[in-house]
């Protein structure tokens, strides 16, 4: 997860994305900005993960990766799924549309907007994430 928020924006990845139209929307300095600032806090789990491998791992460890999951899937959710299925965004469909019209995706257009194929990917290894922190709450 967190190699692909760092990188989707930056390696072109086929159909999957659309580099050039990402540079065209936001400017490269606050890409940049942004990609630290997003990476960042899953970078932190994954490096205690690691290092917690085979071992108990330390409560605030715990509280960490659910604090980001969540509000990343919050996210995701908000940014995505409502203004698709709920409430129409032509703003954010818009510039959706200049940033990934070219992408692959598979779902029909609703709203002016359609989640392609690599966030759909992103949000559900999201959601797979969170399950699988739930399951390890339950044993």
């Amino acid at each position: 997860m967190c190699c692909s928020l760092a990188l989707h924006d930056w390696v072109p990845l086929a159909r999957l994305n659309d580099i050039a139209a990402v540079r065209r929307e936001i400017p490269v300095r606050n890409l940049f900005i942004a990609t630290l600032i997003q990476t960042s806090f899953f970078a932190v789990g994954l490096v205690f993960s690691i290092r917690y491998f085979g071992r108990p791992d330390p409560g605030w460890l715990n509280y960490w990766l659910w604090i980001t999951y969540a509000l990343l899937f919050a996210g995701e959710i908000e940014a995505w799924w409502i203004p698709y299925l709920v409430r129409p965004n032509p703003e954010r469909a818009a510039r959706y549309q200049r940033i990934s019209g070219n992408t692959h995706s598979f779902l029909p257009i609703r709203n002016g907007i359609v989640p392609n194929t690599a966030h759909i990917l992103l949000h559900l290894s999201t959601a797979t994430t969170l399950t699988v922190l739930f399951l390890k709450h339950l044993t």
